[in-house]
């Protein structure tokens, strides 16, 4: 069987597959004539997640639209993956008593890259039906800015240009926005579905702040910044969303070709993106966002799929639950240790007692004690279940390099906010905490790029990496007479850790760690025996 429209009757008859219950062309003619949904973000979590969204409430009979879905930063997946496959996905849940459960979505009805067709993105933003452009575009790309607060080169150049020349991504919704503007400035909500803090804000703040240089400029008249600044018009709902879902796995390519597909090749890009005609993922899933929709919603909170329609409060409370305290923190220190400690999958990191010890002291101990419940899930079911679940589920193949990826633009969130909340607290002592320290010491250990055996090992991609290698100039693995101070300056970077270490008294604490992990072969492992008992 081959992955195509031309064969869904005949992939529908193979036991163990499920297939759209409605018409896929018909929903498909319908999307044209009126779209509602366009989505930026072609990657795994989309397919896996946001389009499985839109394919439940298409098989209950709640929508008769598909997604069209744009692809802004690696444009091959377009071209390799979705128009090979007719935009179809074969979608299989990993649960953990390893049952696989596939089912071909067929809710993405087209494709389309940004740099060769611009146009017709632009004749769909124009549609008056259109309620909402979604975003899985990664947290960098908000940003405007590099770490020292100067414009990113690409953005300096866009805001000295006209808008037709934009380049980035935010440069890009701007320039789209004011095409809608122009069409009739008809209502429309921005909503990101990417993990980070005030996820919808930072759309509001990116664009405002491109508009305004426009503006100044002269290239786009002043009205123009009443329209995206008014939520009756362009709304920005905050959410928080939640699946893992880790590259694509070699088991599953096998498993799928044992079913009788053809074609189940892993791709790999040249901007290093794995993907295929597949996606693999974990069946927890939830996604909280804020009722903030100005030309109307699907009914999201229908799809079956662990979707919560609430308020901005609970937005924010359940989103730092998640993100502060019940499973990013967990997750970047098991991918920190894992690659030091050679773990290949989250699995094994989990499955290693001190490693499983740390985060539950993390966890439990340290990060629950601040967090604000907003009570549609609770923050200690919500750990249990990642502990003992979700990274404790040996056929979700998620490596430890993968999430380490960009670990100091996310420590300062993870971490610092409870270090923020000890601080504010009349009860808690930052003294207190021991073991948030010892992750960030085994992070700067790991940015020697030398393993707990000694050998050499990859960094995972890092914005400020080459900074960060400066500052550590110097100290050498076994010898931890090098360490004459080195990081000091990168621990009172606010910046990194959302707080001047040093200033609250913790930067000589994670100094000793990291001292003692330098000492040479098992250094790491003996620090973490020590100190967790």
């Amino acid at each position: 069987m081959r992955l195509i429209l031309n064969e869904i009757k005949d992939i529908a008859k193979k036991d163990g597959v499920i297939t759209p219950a409605y018409d896929i062309k018909r929903v498909k003619e319908n999307t044209a004539k009126t779209p509602k949904w366009l989505h930026f973000g072609a990657g795994n979590l989309f397919r896996a997640y946001v389009a499985k969204m839109q394919q439940n409430l298409l098989n209950k009979g709640l929508e008769d639209t598909g997604i069209i879905v744009v692809e802004s930063f690696d444009t091959e997946i377009i071209d390799k993956v979705y128009k090979k496959h007719d935009n179809l996905t074969l979608s299989v849940t990993l649960s953990k008593d390893g049952n696989f459960s596939t089912e071909v979505i067929g809710s993405i009805v087209e494709a389309l890259r940004i740099d060769i067709d611009k146009e017709k993105v632009k004749e769909l933003i124009k549609a008056s039906t259109l309620q909402m452009v979604s975003f899985t575009i990664t947290e960098k790309g908000y940003n405007l800015k590099t770490p020292n607060g100067e414009y990113i080169p690409v953005v300096e150049a866009d805001l000295n240009n006209i808008p037709e020349q934009a380049k980035h991504i935010m440069s890009v919704i701007t320039e789209l926005l004011y095409v809608r503007y122009k069409a009739g400035a008809t209502p429309i909500a921005l909503v990101s579905m990417d993990n980070c803090a005030g996820n919808g804000d930072k759309i509001k703040e990116a664009v405002g702040d491109i508009a305004k240089h426009w503006i100044e400029k002269g290239y786009i008249e002043k009205e123009f910044l009443e329209y995206i600044s008014d939520e009756k018009k362009v709304a920005y709902p905050i959410s928080m969303i939640d699946k893992i879902t880790p590259r694509p796995a070699e088991v599953v390519k096998e498993y799928l070709e044992k079913l009788g597909f053809e074609d189940m090749n892993i791709v790999v890009t040249s901007k290093n993106t794995y993907t295929g005609a597949f996606v693999n993922a974990e069946a927890p899933e939830y996604f909280v966002v804020e009722d903030k929709f100005p030309n109307g919603r699907p009914e999201l909170e229908k799809s079956d799929a662990g979707v919560y329609v609430t308020d901005r409060e609970t937005v924010e409370k359940t989103e730092r639950m998640k993100v502060t305290t019940c499973l990013n923190p967990l997750h970047t220190t098991l991918a920190i240790y894992g690659c030091l400690l050679n773990k290949k999958t989250i699995f094994d990191a989990v499955s290693d007692p001190y490693l499983n010890k740390l985060i539950k002291n993390i966890g439990y101990n340290e990060a629950l004690k601040v967090v604000d419940d907003p009570k549609i899930l609770s923050p200690k079911a919500f750990i249990d279940e990642v502990i003992d679940e979700r990274f404790a589920n040996k056929f979700i193949p998620d490596q430890p390099e993968r999430i380490a990826t960009d670990t100091s633009q996310k420590v300062g969130i993870r971490f610092g906010e409870t270090i923020k909340a000890y601080l504010a607290s009349d009860e808690l002592n930052v003294a207190d905490i021991k073991y948030i320290p010892l992750v960030y010491a085994g992070w700067f250990r790991y940015l020697l790029g030398i393993d707990d055996n000694g050998n050499e090992r990859s960094i995972s991609p890092d914005p400020m990496l080459d900074m960060l290698k400066e500052r550590m100039v110097g100290i050498e693995f076994g010898k931890p007479e090098s360490y004459k101070g080195q990081l000091k300056e990168i621990l009172r970077n606010k910046m990194i850790f959302g707080v001047d270490l040093e200033e609250i008294g913790m930067a000589n604490k994670i100094e000793d760690y990291f001292v003692e992990m330098l000492a040479g072969k098992d250094a790491v492992i003996n620090t973490l025996k020590r100190y967790l008992g």
